[in-house]
């Protein structure tokens, strides 16, 4: 079969795109934007186009599969579409390759990633050989986001987005947390919550449903779905090499996991233990020459933001902070605005560049920044900055900010990824340094 992606670059579906090129399938496809994905894909004789306007997409094509971030009139999709070529969505893609397997799916609000990145390794270290597809790249897969299993499961992550999981076939669900988000879709929480009701009805009669049963969202969500719950907080807290409290309720999840499936509790534990994290979750990027501590992090949502940092305060509590957090969208900035400037508090410096905008169908209302900046300098009660590109801020972090022995943290899920990477460097990518605005 030959599949064309568009959108091939994002991080679920160069996944997708990878493992059916490993399954024998020719696959090609588009990406607007360069990501770090893109180079691996020329070693797998996966040819990628950088223009999108239709004529990279070929005649032959049996299937065209799109990202969420990839519109409706959109060039591509309507050239498959006056080409007459069935095409899906990438999570109704998913959903028919995973179909046949014993799928295990991780969904919820946060903490997919980590979450699916432990199950993959308690399921490779106990001889399960799974397929697995996740958001993020780990080291357990060969620094990779999939892998082609041999047995029968078939481990995913289940993106709550415009109910994309509702295209999914799950056996085994596990449910991180449920506090709502994506309100550019949904109308309020009640909506986020009915999402997550209806996925679970999706379980066949003897499928199960593992939750954290001391969140009382998580459980009164989970049981009114009709299928066996599986408190994973029974388990004592596991033992793990990255920090965090939230890191180890992750894991207790897949303890979760094991007893329903039957792995033995010793192996599963002592598998998490050697769990050594994944691609910019509390990444450590490295330690630079004068002791700065540099670390990268998708986190955008408050909660995410607040548990992360406390997870680092206690693993790093003779280090200041210096946070870089890049808000991911102004709809969310906008739906959230009245706890971010609380996740802050006590931390001595944030700076705050700018507003990633993304869907931008939704985002045509900005956030007033400078507002934003002052809300969250009161909040907080440190030094809070902002109002710079990346590379200005690259700048005023070395000359400005940073002091020997400080822990650097750049927080979000836009390119702030990349001003990670700049710190390591010995020099600024710009020149002088910005005023303080």
């Amino acid at each position: 079969m030959n599949i064309y992606c568009s959108g091939i670059g994002g991080i679920g579906l160069s996944a997708y795109a990878s493992l059916q090129q490993a399954l024998g399938h020719r696959v090609s496809g588009s990406d607007s934007g360069s990501t770090r994905l893109l180079g691996d894909f020329m070693g797998q004789g996966i040819t990628v186009a950088t223009v999108q306007d239709g004529s990279a997409l070929p005649p032959d094509t049996d299937l065209f599969v799109y990202s969420e971030a990839v519109p409706s009139h959109h060039p591509e999709r309507e050239r498959a579409n006056a080409l007459g070529i069935p095409s899906f969505s990438y999570f109704q893609a998913l959903g028919d390759l995973s179909r046949p397997s014993f799928v295990i799916a991780v969904c919820g609000t946060h903490g997919k990633s980590s979450t699916a990145a432990m199950a993959a390794r308690v399921l490779l270290s106990t001889g399960k050989d799974p397929t697995v597809v996740v958001g993020t790249m780990v080291p357990e897969l060969d620094g990779k986001n999939w892998r082609k299993g041999g047995g029968e499961i078939f481990l995913l992550e289940a993106c709550e987005y415009r109910k994309s999981f509702h295209f999914l076939s799950p056996d085994l669900i596990l449910l991180t947390t449920i506090d709502g988000d994506h309100f550019d879709y949904y109308i309020d929480v009640s909506a986020y919550e009915e999402a997550f009701r209806e996925f679970f009805r999706l379980l066949p009669a003897e499928g199960s449903l593992v939750v954290h049963g001391d969140d009382p969202a998580a459980l009164r969500v989970a049981g009114s779905s009709g299928r066996r719950v599986i408190d994973a907080d029974v388990c004592p807290l596991p033992v793990l090499s990255v920090p965090g409290r939230h890191m180890q309720e992750n894991a207790r999840l897949v303890l979760g996991m094991a007893q329903v499936l039957g792995i033995p509790m010793d192996a599963a534990r002592s598998s998490l233990a050697c769990f050594q994290g994944t691609w910019r979750r509390m990444e450590v990027k490295g330690i630079r020459d004068d002791d700065v501590l540099v670390i990268d992090d998708y986190a955008h949502h408050p909660r995410e933001i607040l548990v992360t940092i406390e997870a680092l305060r206690e693993r790093y509590p003779e280090r200041r902070m210096v946070c870089v957090f890049q808000p991911h969208t102004h709809d969310r900035t906008r739906k959230f605005y009245r706890d971010f400037p609380q996740v802050f508090r006590g931390v001595p410096v944030v700076i705050i560049p700018y507003i990633y905008a993304v869907r931008t169908e939704n985002d045509t209302e900005e956030v007033d920044l400078s507002a934003f900046i002052e809300d969250v300098r009161e909040g907080s009660g440190g030094e809070v900055f902002g109002d710079f590109t990346l590379e200005e801020t690259a700048t005023f972090l070395n000359e400005e900010i940073l002091h020997s022995g400080d822990i650097l943290l750049c927080m979000g899920a836009g390119d702030i990824t990349v001003l990670a990477e700049w710190m390591m460097m010995t020099k600024s990518p710009s020149g002088a340094a910005p005023a303080p605005r």
